[in-house]
């Protein structure tokens, strides 16, 4: 099924995304859990009852084009994200293939929905764009095997957009990765999750990102040097996960830092994060004011 978030006139609704409407969950019935985290986190029974709403004739529906798209989860408590895990990508940088997972994070100030405008701070100069697969995580993990048993731990997939200030994040000698990728709207999420029950391979979809209608990153999670499992692995000997947390995967060559000459955001643009399988991620780009 494919979950979302959206806003309502009876206020922000978890969702069912299903053709060209979206049913609303709790209202559809009261019984069930009326946040997307809540509803990753439910039991198996509970999570299909969700999925059977797409087939309920008294399901509460609105038009896709009557609501407003939020973040799929809101307030994450936790972005986690791995950088330089597609081999075609450290081969463009000109950067050795990772031994292990290359960890840094972001914050919830950077997460928007799809439609919502990333802002470019006055302060940055180099602003570029990166397509990611996000994991969703659907349950408490920690210590997580590097192995199949590991993918019990994740409650699906979105489209990510790691927008990143170059200037902030290659300055001075020791870097600066973290506060280059947490200016205020640069994890653009969505438009929806879909869920583990799907029949998606994390580590065989086609990836790409559009500027302004141009494809200027096109590769596939085949890619991925890490795969879901050592990933989750690697990040849960340290940090705890919880229900609603996200992992940024990495992204693919084609990157605007890369270009000769660099192609960096600029007002006015269109960026189009999609993924095979889950869906497009769309958002203009605007100036802070």
């Amino acid at each position: 099924m494919r979950l979302a978030t959206i806003q309502t006139p009876n206020g922000i609704r978890a969702a069912l995304a299903v053709g060209d409407h979206f049913i609303d969950i709790h209202a559809s019935d009261p019984g069930l859990p009326g946040c997307v985290k809540n509803i990753l986190a439910a039991s198996a029974a509970t999570r299909q009852a969700v999925a059977n709403l797409a087939t309920c004739t008294k399901a509460v529906k609105y038009a896709a084009n009557a609501v407003a798209i939020l973040p799929p989860v809101p307030k994450p408590s936790k972005i986690v994200c791995v950088g330089l895990n597609y081999r075609d990508h450290a081969i463009e940088g000109g950067k050795a293939i990772p031994t292990e997972p290359v960890i840094f994070a972001k914050f919830p100030n950077t997460i928007i929905a799809h439609g919502q405008p990333i802002k470019l701070p006055k302060v940055a100069e180099k602003v570029d764009y990166e397509a990611e697969l996000v994991i969703v995580i659907g349950k408490t993990a920690k210590n997580v095997p590097n192995d199949a048993s590991a993918f019990q731990y994740v409650g699906g997939y979105t489209c990510g957009h790691d927008v990143s200030a170059r200037d902030w994040q290659f300055r001075g000698e020791e870097k600066q990765w973290t506060i280059g990728k947490t200016f205020d709207t640069f994890a653009p999420i969505g438009p929806w999750i879909v869920t583990s029950d799907e029949k998606f391979d994390p580590h065989n979809a086609r990836i790409q990102l559009r500027l302004n209608g141009q494809t200027m990153q096109n590769s596939s999670t085949k890619e991925f040097i890490f795969q879901v499992p050592a990933m989750l692995a690697f990040i849960t000997q340290v940090i705890t996960l919880e229900p609603g947390d996200l992992i940024f995967t990495g992204t693919p060559p084609g990157v605007g830092i890369a270009r000769k000459p660099p192609v960096l955001l600029k007002a006015g643009d269109v960026c189009e994060v999609e993924i095979e399988g889950i869906g497009t991620l769309k958002n203009p780009v605007v100036a802070d004011s």
